[in-house]
């Protein structure tokens, strides 16, 4: 008589897709800092913000340390350093740079980090040539392109903040010509019934944590613009001292003019042609 231990084996899923996906995510990525020099991708110009090569270097710390480390046989690290380096808020990773200093990083260079983004975007290809990538990494690998995409967004939010900080208002992309109107459509105001909603990730495909379980929330009946407002309404409503009324904010608003000083949006400045913004292009 013999007895056995049934062994649970993880499913093996197709790699091709993935790579695809992986190499165009991170192409992306690399477009957005092609204008950039070493100085520009170095600078923190808040504590909220963080520098261009910190967020290219993080994204690639998350694949080096949460796929390549655990999957991939003799895998030796770039850098034992840049453990320390970028890592953010993984409590259980270990010590990180603390990130109202993540602009004192004048070492690596950008070009390093590069290097560092070659390396990894090579291990994580032969990895997933060897056809062993599993259900559970392949679904961690998403959340990491996830993951990847929101730093796109960030790094953009951060040039722009960064830029903005410049006397000479440097251009990131170049200009192209928006259409003006002079006024958007007719505004309308929207009747939701509100009611008993399902909020919530419902489906099978990829969702974050933050946005589940799916469950009930109860929604008062409230009314919705049919359109965002315009620039035109905005300075309207700055010309009509909105900014010195605190009937029209939130007190957490209202503390923040205050404190801020604020008299229009940011990256809004008035000329003598009348109001213009500051943007990426």
């Amino acid at each position: 008589m013999t007895s056995s231990t049934q062994n649970q084996t993880s499913i093996i899923v197709r790699s091709e897709d993935l790579l695809r996906q992986y190499q165009n995510i991170r192409s992306q990525s690399l477009a957005l800092i092609s204008t950039l020099s070493d100085a520009d991708a170095t600078v923190q110009s808040m504590a909220d913000a963080s520098p261009a090569k910190w967020h290219m270097g993080h994204t690639t710390w998350f694949f080096e340390t949460l796929i390549l480390i655990p999957n991939l046989e003799d895998y030796q690290q770039f850098d034992q350093k840049y453990h320390y380096l970028f890592n953010s808020y993984y409590e259980s990773l270990g010590p990180r740079q603390p990130r109202p200093k993540r602009g004192m990083l004048t070492r690596p260079s950008l070009d390093d980090i590069r290097e560092y983004r070659r390396y990894v975007d090579h291990h994580v290809r032969v990895f997933l040539d060897q056809g062993k990538c599993t259900q559970e990494t392949a679904t961690l690998l998403e959340l990491g392109l996830h993951h990847e995409m929101q730093h796109q967004e960030l790094l953009l939010t951060d040039i722009l903040h960064l830029f903005a900080q410049n006397p000479l208002q440097p251009t990131f992309r170049a200009s192209e010509p928006l259409p003006l109107t002079n006024q958007g459509p007719t505004l309308q105001w929207l009747e939701i019934e509100g009611g008993i909603v399902d909020v919530g990730h419902s489906g099978e495909t990829f969702a974050f944590d933050c946005e589940m379980p799916l469950h009930q929330q109860i929604i008062r009946p409230f009314k919705l613009a049919n359109r965002p407002v315009t620039n035109g309404e905005w300075i309207t409503f700055m010309e009509e001292d909105g900014y010195s009324n605190p009937l029209h904010w939130l007190s957490d608003g209202w503390a923040a003019i205050q404190e801020e000083d604020w008299h229009a949006p940011l990256y809004w400045s008035e000329e003598e042609s009348g109001w213009g913004a500051m943007s990426l292009r």
